[in-house]
């Protein structure tokens, strides 16, 4: 059995074709630049080069696949027709099976980054390659880029109000797609993706505070106010509003997965939040 992971030098990719690699499956990495994955190819990965928008690169890159992770890309605007390039190829290639990754509860999801999500559910309900959706949760990750500060100023900044987030480390996400790449029974599942802790943003500052062992408390802001301050830190205007959208959306609760889905598949528990963010701050 050969299995393709695109998008395989991205934070996420990288770590399913790592997973692969544990499990004794010699992965296929689709990558842009091979050059970004060549430690990959030293591992054993065998490494083709395509980018999501070219077709033909797409057809040549899964050749003899029979199962493909199709990781969301990151161009916004772009997404749907890009994943419908890799979609298409996975049909002409005759794949068993595709697995996207996608976001939870994407039909019903209002915000800006389910979007292109839920188009892509869309173009994949409609295609003849046997799918199954990995709708990721939120990544631990997403706050470790602002831990010094939060631990610097002792004030963690969001939007979230009293909503609940059931994050997940990324190295769980990418361990329960090499689970659904290399076993069976999985075409047609929807798996919504979550980690075992649900917590709110107050509870977060105080995990931070724990692992830090300095005071950080949690400040909510409007939504224009966080974005505003997203944009302030540095971040592109588009990024920044779509994360303070998502904030907004966790005070509604769309990111609080208690599906068990994550569980079942690792299983085991998910990885802790005050382990990602120990490791990040260190």
């Amino acid at each position: 059995m050969t299995v393709a992971v695109t998008g395989a030098s991205g934070q996420l990719g990288r770590l399913v074709v790592e997973a692969l690699l544990r499990k004794g499956v010699t992965p296929v990495a689709i990558v842009r630049d091979p050059a970004k994955v060549a430690d990959l190819a030293e591992l054993g990965a065998q490494v083709r080069q395509a980018s999501y928008d070219d077709p033909a690169a797409l057809d040549r890159a899964l050749v003899g696949v029979d199962r493909v992770l199709l990781v969301s890309g990151n161009e916004f605007g772009a997404r749907v027709a890009q994943h419908t390039n890799v979609i298409r190829a996975a049909e002409r290639a005759g794949v068993e099976l595709l697995a996207y990754t996608s976001i939870p509860h994407a039909e019903r999801n209002e915000l800006i980054l389910a979007q292109e999500h839920r188009g892509t559910e869309a173009v994949l309900a409609a295609s003849t390659v046997p799918n199954v959706l990995l709708r990721n949760g939120w990544y631990w990750e997403n706050y470790t880029g602002g831990l010094a500060q939060a631990v610097e100023s002792g004030v963690l900044h969001g939007a979230a109000g009293e909503g609940r987030v059931a994050a997940a480390a990324r190295a769980d996400y990418a361990e329960a797609a090499a689970q659904v790449l290399t076993t069976d029974g999985h075409a047609g599942q929807v798996y919504e993706l979550g980690g075992d802790e649900r917590l709110t943003y107050s509870e977060l500052a105080q995990v931070i505070s724990q692992v830090s062992g300095k005071p950080v408390r949690y400040e909510n802001l409007a939504q224009v106010d966080y974005a505003a301050a997203l944009e302030g830190a540095g971040l592109p205007s588009g990024y920044a509003q779509a994360l303070a959208d998502a904030d907004t959306g966790i005070s509604t609760g769309i990111l609080d997965v208690d599906s068990g889905d994550l569980q079942k598949l690792l299983g085991r528990a998910a990885t802790p939040v005050a382990d990602v963010f120990r490791a990040a701050l260190s």
